[in-house]
C-alpha cells in the first residue's frame, strides 16, 4: 500500500511489487547498487522482468522461469534497453534486490541501500538510452539521500562477490561516473 510520505520518481512508470518491507528504523539510506538483469538469460524485451518483479512469471514459458518461480525479488528502479523507467519500490521502502550481501562491514545491503537493475547482461554493452536514463535516476536518487556519494555506488557483484557478476564487465562504469559529476 503506497502512504503519502513515498518517495516515488515522476521520471518512472509505477508498478508497485509486492517484494518489499520496511527498513528497519533509524536506517539511513546511503548506497547505490547497480544490477543487471535478462529473462530468460541473454534475452531482452518481452516483459519477463516485469512479471518477476511482480509475482507474475509464467513459468511455462520458459523451461529457465522453472529455476527462479520460487523467488521473491524486486528492485527499486529498472531501466530497459529503450531507456524507459520502471519504479516497482518506493525509495524509503526496503527492495529485496541484494540477497546476501554486504558493504563496508555491513551486512544484509537491501536495509540500506537502493537498488537500480539494467536490463542487460554480461556479455551485451548497455545502450546509450541506458546511460541516459541512469544518469537521470542516479541524479534524483542523490538528491534524496546526499549521503550516497560516488564512492556509495557499486555493483552487485561487488556487495555478493562470488555470487554475482552484474552488472558485469560491458558496464562502462567511466562513462556512468564521469555522467553524474557532469554538470546538468
Amino acid at each position: 500500500m503506497i502512504q503519502s510520505e513515498d518517495i516515488l520518481l515522476d521520471c518512472a512508470e509505477f508498478h508497485p511489487s509486492e517484494n518489499m518491507d520496511d527498513r528497519p528504523p533509524e536506517t539511513e539510506v546511503d548506497l547505490l547498487v547497480i544490477h543487471s538483469i535478462s529473462l530468460p538469460p541473454g534475452e531482452f524485451g518481452g516483459g519477463w522482468i516485469d512479471d518477476l518483479f511482480m509475482n507474475k512469471l509464467d513459468v511455462t514459458a520458459d523451461p529457465y522461469f522453472t529455476e527462479i518461480k520460487a523467488l521473491k525479488v524486486s528492485c527499486h528502479l529498472l531501466i530497459q534497453r529503450t531507456g524507459k523507467i520502471t519504479q516497482y519500490v518506493p525509495l524509503n521502502r526496503r527492495a529485496w534486490h541484494a540477497g546476501e550481501s554486504h558493504y563496508c562491514g555491513r551486512n544484509c545491503c537491501n536495509d540500506f541501500s537502493i537498488g537500480i537493475e539494467l536490463e542487460g547482461s554480461d556479455e551485451i554493452p548497455f545502450t546509450d538510452d541506458q546511460y541516459q536514463a541512469l544518469q537521470q535516476v542516479t541524479r534524483e536518487v542523490m538528491h534524496h539521500y546526499p549521503a550516497i556519494t560516488h564512492d556509495r555506488i557499486t555493483s552487485h557483484a561487488a556487495i555478493a562477490p562470488g555470487r554475482k557478476t552484474d552488472p558485469g564487465p560491458m558496464f562502462d562504469w567511466p562513462r556512468y561516473l564521469d555522467s553524474i559529476s557532469a554538470p546538468e
